[in-house]
């Protein structure tokens, strides 16, 4: 047995969540800073930051639309991988990696053309004005011409995690930020490109990250190797991995289809500086969201792996550390929101600015009830690893499709502060799904317990 694969069968969970997740963490709240260093910047721009701050926002549902399609491919295909390493059926994992291959090379061509094409006319239905507009086109524009880079970086680095190698999928990650970070402000300040400069660091880095995940999926470290004979187009072996995708798809394209709904509802009932505080508000979210995308990363590859090894006891104990940290994680995140809300609009806009103030006020309503959030992610990020697809898409259309959109939009006839209206939307939301996936998630561990527990049936001799 392979070392990394010894490892998720025989380590003790504690440490080994610890040594996978916090790469994972840490990759992920790196992650975050592409999109959130460009906006730091921006909105310290002189004379233009808060109104150019605001265009860059109305171009996130685009940012998070791409990623999704990367998450489709590589977050489906990633927890498929790692169930058929448990299995001993290397074979079948490769052709898996190289068929969700093919698939992000075909979604980022058509993303391409859609965004190059159209993007002026999806940006003012995302909520742009006529005073944002240009500004949010000089960058949606460039970021564009990016898209390969960032389905192949956010897609096959899944699958760098999914093996156990947490910390070159920090790297991989990491070495794309810290160029973001080193390039920010050369390209926006030193050469005075402003906005535009924000989108070409940010492509160029992602470019990096891409060209380091393509290396270490064609090198002898790799267990899971992308091999052009497993790059053969299979709907055989593609299918199982879209379905299991479907969940973190619908999870972060909904959250582009989420952005446009709070836009252009804040638009009508507050105008372009409610607009620039829910940019502030998603870019919170992100980083509530994402270092809990990191913790489940963790996890997967050991409940996967031990999954489909048969062994439940290891499967139930790491389910179990892994919603207690998560727990720990979002409570901690609600307590800043509530009672220090002003560190995290310090960092996006001036405290002297008129939108500081209502971000502060906003940020509080928004995330009431994140402290139980953690509770979600964990729940429905396992359903994935276990390979129960159905359930897990009916809880990401649950929680955005079936309950947040409409409350954005319903809420506003019965309150008289409408745009308060439109921010209690979230927590409302929050807390009617968090009840109902702990609810369906225990009943479906008691039944996966009593299965996997089973004594075998004996045939009756003959």
């Amino acid at each position: 047995m392979p070392q990394n694969t010894e490892a998720l069968a025989t380590q003790k969970e504690g440490k080994l969540l610890l040594r996978l997740a916090a790469p994972a963490i840490t990759a992920q709240l790196i992650n975050v800073l592409y999109n959130l260093v460009d906006r730091m910047y921006i909105g310290h721009i002189p004379d233009i930051g808060a109104t150019a701050l605001t265009g860059v926002g109305v171009t996130l549902p685009a940012i998070l639309a791409i990623s999704a399609f990367a998450a489709l491919a590589g977050m489906g295909g990633a927890p498929r991988a790692s169930i058929l390493l448990g299995k001993g059926d290397r074979e079948e994992a490769e052709r898996t990696l190289g068929n969700c291959f093919d698939l992000m090379l075909a979604l980022a061509v058509a993303l391409t053309a859609v965004f190059l094409l159209f993007g002026q006319e999806i940006l003012r239905l995302f909520g742009a004005s006529d005073n944002t507009i240009g500004y949010a086109w000089q960058y949606m524009r460039i970021y564009a011409l990016g898209t390969i880079f960032v389905q192949l970086s956010l897609g096959l680095n899944a699958f760098i995690n999914a093996q156990g190698f947490a910390k070159m999928g920090m790297f991989t990650v990491a070495v794309g930020a810290v160029c973001n970070i080193i390039l920010d402000p050369i390209f926006i300040f030193g050469f005075g490109m402003g906005v535009r400069g924000a989108a070409w660091a940010t492509v160029l880095s992602q470019a990096v990250s891409c060209a380091y995940v393509l290396w270490f999926l064609c090198s002898r470290r790799s267990l899971l190797r992308l091999r052009l004979r497993a790059m053969r187009p299979s709907w055989r072996v593609l299918a199982p991995s879209v379905a299991l995708g479907a969940s973190p798809f619908v999870m972060q394209f909904t959250e582009s289809v989420l952005t446009v709904s709070f836009n252009t509802s804040l638009l009508r009932y507050g105008g372009d500086l409610a607009v620039g505080a829910m940019t502030i508000l998603s870019s919170v979210m992100q980083f509530s969201m994402l270092p809990l995308q990191g913790l489940t990363q963790g996890a997967q590859p050991i409940v996967s792996y031990n999954y489909g090894a048969g062994n439940f006891a290891r499967v139930q104990r790491t389910f179990k550390l892994l919603l207690r940290c998560s727990l720990l994680y979002s409570t901690l995140l609600w307590a800043v929101c509530m009672f220090a809300p002003g560190l995290f609009v310090g960092m996006f806009i001036a405290s002297g600015d008129t939108l500081a103030p209502y971000a502060t006020w906003a940020l509080r309503v928004y995330m009431a009830t994140s402290c139980v959030f953690g509770a979600q992610i964990a729940c429905q990020q396992t359903f994935i690893a276990l390979g129960n697809a159905k359930t897990s898409l009916f809880l990401a259309l649950l929680r955005k499709v079936f309950l947040l959109i409409p409350l954005i939009f319903v809420l506003p006839m019965f309150l008289s502060d409408q745009v308060l209206a439109v921010f209690l939307a979230e927590p409302i939301a929050d807390l009617i799904a968090v009840c109902t996936t702990c609810t369906m998630f225990f009943f479906f561990f008691r039944r996966l317990r009593a299965q996997m527990t089973a004594p075998p049936v004996r045939l009756p001799e003959k």
